[in-house]
């Protein structure tokens, strides 16, 4: 079952508390997301680091009710 926007925005806030996030769904099936993510935890941090930081933060959902998720992180 594929994820819903809020269900998205939900797991990635409980990561990062402060971040402020943008998503857009952008295939309109709950499986193809965009997401501007900035937030304090992402400063010091390569970008791989930081999309490594995302995706530890959707604890395995990614590659199974997550298809596709582009990511823009960056530190605030």
């Amino acid at each position: 079952m594929p994820l819903t926007k809020n269900e998205l925005e939900k797991m990635i806030k409980e990561a990062f508390p402060d971040a402020i996030i943008v998503l857009e769904d952008s295939q309109g099936d709950n499986n193809h997301y965009s997401a501007r993510i900035c937030t304090e935890a992402f400063n010091g941090k390569t970008k791989i680091e930081q999309h490594k930081m995302v995706y530890k933060a959707l604890k395995g959902k990614m590659g199974n009710e997550l298809h596709a998720l582009q990511l823009e992180t960056m530190g605030k």
